[in-house]
């Protein structure tokens, strides 16, 4: 117990140094990352091309599948639509597979109105903290050297990719939406997305709203416990008018930050554990940077789930497993 008081009242930017403990099994997933090797079912086979539908007009060639795998590749491996047509055609060559290859053109057109197919991944079961965070993504643009060079006027375009995430840096929920839209608007819609039980949620200090506790309750009333909400209050917080007979959770951490101070609440509260969001939006602008590709806002929602679910294919691969060592 003194070594942990010690470490609460640590200057907060003296971080605690963690070891992998798993690094054999991590180090074998992160080369499994990059492994090419490709396979086809055979059930993916049969639905490549769809069947024929009775109305009227020309019938597709492709199946909502085959475009998937399509812009999955060209994500994976930062290609453009041409190179992604040639790349996919190059690899039915090499595997004696006679499938026909969707053109550029239809791969940009059929992004904006693809049916992703349903996900199943393995996640630990019970109940998720769910941890939320939200990134910039620039989009198609003549970018920053067009407007040194020429002058050009302007605002630059972006969209904000909005995450939840468990402790284990899953990605439970995401949403893509316009540059302007404050982060708590979303925090709703992300919850609404998340299957199972809510253990807690675990948020920076934008998100300390009074419809972010109502939200993450509403939420935990479907048979479970209560969910606690780790959200640090203003520095200019001030009791509820009910805070002597009903206190609220935002009064219990206001109250916990006036005699523990915030860098020790933040440390016994869990609010750290918003380094699990900050983890997964470094990962997904490692992967696949900073931008989106696509240049229609529909095709663009589509890019950012196809991203996420690389992500958590990636994970599943094998995660890391640390432990305090300072």
């Amino acid at each position: 117990m003194a070594d942990a008081h010690k470490r609460a009242r640590r200057n907060p930017r003296y971080k605690t140094q963690y070891r992998v403990d798993n690094w054999p099994e991590y180090e074998a997933s992160l080369r499994r990352r990059g492994d090419i090797s490709f396979w086809v079912d055979e059930a993916v086979l049969q639905a490549w091309t769809p069947s024929k539908t009775s109305k009227r007009g020309g019938q597709r060639r492709y199946s909502d599948l085959a475009i998937e795998t399509a812009l999955t590749l060209r994500l994976l491996f930062h290609l453009p639509l041409r190179q992604t047509e040639g790349f996919l055609a190059s690899l039915f060559r090499l595997m004696g597979l006679d499938l026909p290859v969707p053109d550029h053109t239809t791969l940009s057109r059929r992004n904006q109105t693809l049916v992703l197919h349903p996900r199943c991944f393995d996640r630990p079961a019970g109940p998720v903290w769910v941890i939320v965070d939200s990134a910039g993504l620039k989009v198609c643009g003549q970018g920053e050297w067009h407007r040194t060079k020429h002058g050009a006027k302007g605002r630059r375009q972006w969209r904000k990719l909005h995450l939840a995430v468990d402790e284990g840096g899953f990605i439970l929920a995401q949403t893509l939406t316009q540059g302007h839209v404050q982060d708590p608007t979303e925090a709703p819609a992300l919850l609404g997305r998340i299957e199972g039980e809510v253990h807690g949620f675990v948020g920076d200090g934008i998100y300390d709203e009074q419809g972010i506790y109502e939200a993450v309750l509403a939420r935990g009333r479907r048979g479970g416990p209560e969910p606690r909400v780790v959200v640090p209050p203003r520095r200019n917080a001030v009791l509820s008018t009910d805070s002597d007979q009903a206190p609220t959770q935002r009064d219990e951490h206001i109250v916990a930050i006036r005699e523990l101070g915030r860098p020790r609440w933040k440390r016994e509260s869990g609010y750290y554990k918003q380094s699990h969001a900050e983890g997964a939006f470094s990962r997904h602008k490692r992967v696949f940077g900073g931008h989106l590709r696509a240049r229609h806002d529909e095709a663009r929602q589509r890019e950012a789930e196809l991203t996420c679910v690389l992500l958590n294919r990636m994970g599943e691969l094998g995660r890391p497993e640390s432990y305090p060592v300072a």
